[in-house]
């Protein structure tokens, strides 16, 4: 009655291969859907500086479960103030954390002027940032030091004047 390809042996293993694939969507789907939140606000901050999401995810991987999900539910909220917010902690961990050279603060300062988030870092911002990075232990002494050295791009040049 069934094709030889049809022999009971087959179908069992066909039955598994479809149950098996079937499982795998499930979980691909589930997961990207259990995500989508954490993913949405990453993609934010990503898309507002320009960049890819991995510089993002590294430091929320860095931050641990817990400051991770709460610089992640920060992110997720809709105001301006806390793009910016979200845009100076990762500043802090990329030149604080990552790699403190003069090429790298350049870029990022470039990258933050872009996306019109360059500002100085202020105390808060700075607190902000030690509350999040609270697992990598970063020293309060280089995060303001930091903090001096990039404000110095936010002071008037000798002899220039600002109007408002």
């Amino acid at each position: 009655m069934f094709p030889d390809i049809m022999r009971a042996g087959y179908a069992g293993e066909l039955m598994i291969w479809i149950m098996l694939a079937t499982m795998a969507v499930v979980f691909v789907i589930g997961f990207r859907v259990l995500t989508s939140g954490a993913r949405k606000a990453i993609r934010r901050l990503s898309d507002r500086l320009n960049i890819d999401v991995v510089p993002i995810e590294s430091m929320v991987d860095q931050m641990g479960k817990s400051a991770g999900d709460e610089f992640l539910r920060y992110l997720h909220r809709p105001d301006e103030s806390h793009l910016q917010n979200a845009a100076q902690v990762l500043l802090i961990w990329q030149i604080v954390i990552v790699d403190g050279s003069e090429q790298n603060l350049l870029q990022w300062h470039r990258i933050l002027q872009k996306a019109r988030l360059a500002a100085p870092i202020t105390d808060a911002q700075v607190r902000l940032a030690l509350g999040f990075l609270r697992e990598t232990e970063p020293e309060m002494q280089e995060i303001n030091a930091f903090q001096m050295r990039y404000n110095a791009f936010f002071q008037p040049a000798e002899g220039v004047h600002w109007l408002h």
